[in-house]
């Protein structure tokens, strides 16, 4: 093989807006596992973004025959063909017979993106247009596991990307492949905002300050939690203490409101659902807001019942 595995991806640089030129090649952006595929005949071996081998977590993946490096990223995709990341973490586990039955009941798709080595010569150092072209002809309009992700060179056409799904990925198609780099392409997520019901609030680390808000949303008459705020300034955090202390029950909640950050003190104090705030994010898996939501701004206008589970979907 003329690359062997660990062989780190290479990374896309944030951006607010989409670049817009001749220069630029657009796909849309997933919300899966990024791997990279060393295939070798009827050998392969399927890498993590980190390094570590995945292929035993997704036996159900059928690459085509021959020799070569493939870049792209894993999905799960639901009945209405939406990705869902937690089915991915799912899959992760180290019982076999269970690996096995959910790569049927849930099977995986390895979404092709670039090709970084072809029978015996490496790709890398060719500019992306050329790597596209070659991925096209490995790939082509294949059924099965493995396919081609779209792409476009109208940032027009991109822009449904940016309005219905995680974002875009832009590309300069005269950029070479640099592995760990962040250069020659950038990411631009959707961003989407929800009207939430403050339910509580978790300590900081610094004494008499707040650390985040517990956001709920009402399904039916149920109020969930469905993910929390992040990155407070010092003031602000010392500020919402007060602000927030005649609204608590006395109460206290406990979980940890995002299930993705293990290891922190889950207890917080539970206040009366009263107060409504408008919050931005951008990824949401299994009915929860998978990051900490920005806080846009406080709805005092809003009627905590109309903040309902509907905006997630």
């Amino acid at each position: 093989m003329p690359l062997k595995p660990p062989l780190k991806p290479q990374l896309a640089l944030s951006r607010k807006q989409l670049p817009e030129g001749d220069e630029w090649a657009y796909e849309p952006k997933y919300d899966g596992f990024r791997a990279l595929a060393f295939v070798d005949g009827d050998e392969v071996f399927l890498q993590s973004r980190n390094g570590r081998p995945l292929l035993r977590y997704f036996p159900e993946l059928e690459f085509p025959k021959g020799r070569y490096v493939l870049d792209g990223e894993l999905v799960i995709l639901d009945g209405d063909g939406s990705e869902e990341f937690n089915a991915l973490q799912a899959r992760l586990h180290p019982a076999e017979s269970r690996v096995r039955m959910l790569a049927e009941q849930t099977p995986a798709l390895f979404r092709a993106f670039d090709l970084l080595a072809r029978d015996r010569g490496k790709l890398m150092a060719k500019p992306f247009s050329e790597r596209r072209a070659a991925l096209e002809k490995l790939i082509g309009k294949r059924k099965g596991s493995v396919e081609l992700t779209p792409l476009t060179k109208s940032a027009e056409d991109a822009q449904p990307w940016l309005r219905g799904g995680e974002g875009v990925i832009a590309k300069q198609l005269d950029a070479r492949y640099r592995p760990g780099e962040r250069k020659g392409m950038v990411k631009i997520k959707r961003v989407r905002t929800l009207d939430c019901v403050v339910v509580g609030w978790r300590p900081g680390k610094e004494k008499g300050t707040v650390g985040s808000l517990i956001l709920g949303l009402y399904d039916d008459s149920d109020l969930r939690v469905v993910g929390h705020t992040s990155g407070f300034k010092t003031k602000e955090k010392r500020e919402l203490r007060r602000e927030l202390e005649p609204y608590e029950t006395g109460e206290r909640g406990s979980g940890d409101p995002s299930r993705w950050d293990a290891g922190r003190d889950l207890e917080w104090v539970t206040l009366r659902p009263e107060l409504v705030v408008e919050v931005s994010f951008d990824h949401v898996s299994g009915g929860r807001i998978r990051h900490g939501a920005k806080i846009e701004r406080w709805r005092e206008d809003k009627d905590p019942r109309s903040c309902t589970f509907e905006q997630l979907k």
